[in-house]
């Protein structure tokens, strides 16, 4: 993945952990057909091979058709092996030497980092495409949250991408949009009736 303009974050669209594969691409292709979008992640909860496959054949199809990357949270193995266009790790800087031998030098890999700057600083020294923090806000996980002050030293310090991701909301979106490359946007959207207007609202606190 790679930013366009610095001061314009770009969408990192995230799947749900579960949904219909009879409705959901119908879905998806209504958000990614309307909201320029710069990456999608499969993320689905279940670790049953034959259901990640057959998820990540749908959504590879609407993803592919307008010109979206689409990355699998994980498994490295199963995203080689469906050709897909790279992985989403989520231990830190553990995986990624191991993620990019695999994968190889144009594959996206990416580092989940919780709000540790060193696993940070460390996942982009392993060849990390970019590295998340998060949650932003709420009481996931352990209820410590990665804070502004992280992302914009980041910002400042650090050349790989960084990724805002976790209990966004309008309020966080537009404070974080200075000091973040991409805003990872999952739940937030797909819990709404309608995820499009919500997807537009939070692209809307994007550029102030």
């Amino acid at each position: 993945m790679t930013t366009q303009d610095p001061d314009a974050p770009q969408i990192y669209l995230v799947t749900p952990p579960e949904f219909d594969l009879g409705t959901f691409p119908d879905r998806l292709t209504r958000v990614l057909g309307e909201v320029e979008t710069a990456c999608l992640r499969l993320s689905l909860a279940t670790r049953d091979e034959d259901r990640l496959m057959r998820a990540a054949d749908a959504v590879r199809e609407v993803a592919h058709r307008v010109d979206v990357a689409l990355v699998i949270d994980t498994h490295v193995m199963l995203a080689d092996r469906l050709g897909l266009d790279g992985v989403h790790l989520v231990d830190g800087a553990r995986s990624v030497r191991t993620a990019r031998k695999t994968l190889g030098p144009d594959a996206i890999v990416g580092a989940w980092c919780h709000q540790s700057r060193h696993d940070g600083m460390t996942a982009g020294e392993h060849g990390a495409d970019y590295v998340a923090f998060g949650p932003v806000s709420g009481a996931l996980g352990d209820g410590e949250v990665a804070e502004h002050e992280l992302f914009a030293w980041w910002t400042e310090m650090i050349e790989v991408p960084v990724v805002a991701e976790g209990g966004l909301t309008p309020e966080l979106v537009r404070s974080l949009a200075p000091v973040t490359d991409f805003f990872a946007i999952g739940e937030e959207i797909w819990r709404e009736e309608d995820p499009l207007a919500a997807l537009q609202s939070l692209r809307d606190a994007m550029r102030g």
